[in-house]
């Protein structure tokens, strides 16, 4: 079951309204996070209680199924009890409706991770996503917020940095995803394509990015829960192993000099694409097996096949057989 489907089971199948969460503050007993600040309007889930250990479980199965070793330390709750917060929820709630009725009774609100640092968290909390949190994903698919499906927190961790406590810091948002359209890699788009759509996906069977377009990052999404965790220092490295569980042990060629043999053929746009992606896997922000596939959808397998057979004299190499370092 997914996070969505058992937080909206125990929290009686209904979206969030501010009588929740002000009767989520009075019967429950809460604890002020003491590494944020008080005005943040978060409150500590204990453990035991069914939310908690919902979004507990199904943070650590995905992080387990990985064989990475991480500990939740704590869940927090954003609530939304000020008059400015309480507009937040409400503009929230209009906009799931308007989607609802637009999509033939579906506004498809879906939870996702969105990671970053403790200052970034704060920051979206309080004021909403902005310019720094769509300037953290390259741009890749459009302009926009990138967030990543309930099952695949460690996708987000990977950009949550490390802070003075030893933690880390994921957002768990609602986000309304109305209907979508798969947005291909080198997108400039920063909007729906048309009426008929309300968000974008990398791939509309199974999903990792959901796209948030910047006209609705802050129109389509409620920031929920904050998990502070700890995790092994190089999540984006170990990322990569796990998606690449043996190393090609066929001829490779060297990744710039692919870059260089392609620029014959390609056009400038597609090869400076291309760049930009070898520089995303350098820094750890794609995984190698990412990398691979945007590459063989710029180029194409029959011109990548050509050019290393050509470079390694070979009759038959796989496009995965590029070395990426």
């Amino acid at each position: 079951m997914d996070v969505e489907d058992s937080l909206s089971e125990n929290l009686s199948g209904e979206e969030p309204s501010v009588s929740d969460s002000e009767s989520a503050v009075s019967s429950c007993s809460y604890e002020q996070f003491h590494l944020f600040d008080e005005g943040l309007g978060l409150v500590k889930l204990v453990e035991g209680e069914k939310v908690y250990d919902i979004i507990k479980r199904k943070f650590m199965m995905s992080f387990e199924r990985l064989g990475v070793q991480a500990s939740v330390v704590s869940i927090h709750k954003h609530v939304y009890l000020g008059v400015k917060e309480q507009a937040r929820l409400n503009s929230f709630q209009i906009y799931a409706k308007a989607v609802e009725n637009k999509c033939g009774g579906n506004a498809n609100i879906k939870y996702s991770w969105f990671g970053g640092s403790k200052d970034d968290i704060t920051k979206i909390v309080s004021y909403g996503f902005g310019l720094h949190e769509m300037s953290q994903n390259n741009g890749l698919y459009g302009s926009g917020v990138y967030l990543t499906p309930d099952s695949s927190p460690l996708e987000s961790a990977c950009n949550s940095p490390v802070d003075k406590d030893g933690l880390r810091h994921l957002l768990l948002t609602r986000v309304i995803m109305g209907k979508s359209e798969v947005v291909p890699i080198g997108s400039e788009q920063c909007q729906p394509s048309s009426e008929e759509f309300d968000s974008g996906m990398d791939n509309l069977q199974i999903p990792t990015k959901y796209i948030v377009w910047s006209t609705h990052m802050n129109t389509h999404t409620l920031p929920e829960y904050i998990v502070s965790f700890r995790a092994p220092p190089s999540l984006a490295g170990f990322v990569r192993t796990k998606r690449q569980p043996c190393e090609p042990t066929s001829p490779w060629m060297p990744f710039p000099v692919l870059i260089s043999e392609l620029s014959k053929f390609l056009p400038p746009q597609s090869v400076s694409l291309i760049r930009k992606h070898h520089e995303a896997h350098k820094e750890r922000k794609i995984s190698r097996n990412e990398l691979i596939q945007r590459l063989r959808h710029l180029a194409g397998d029959r011109l990548l096949i050509a050019i290393i057979k050509s470079f390694r004299t070979k009759e038959s190499l796989c496009v995965t057989n590029v070395d990426l370092c």
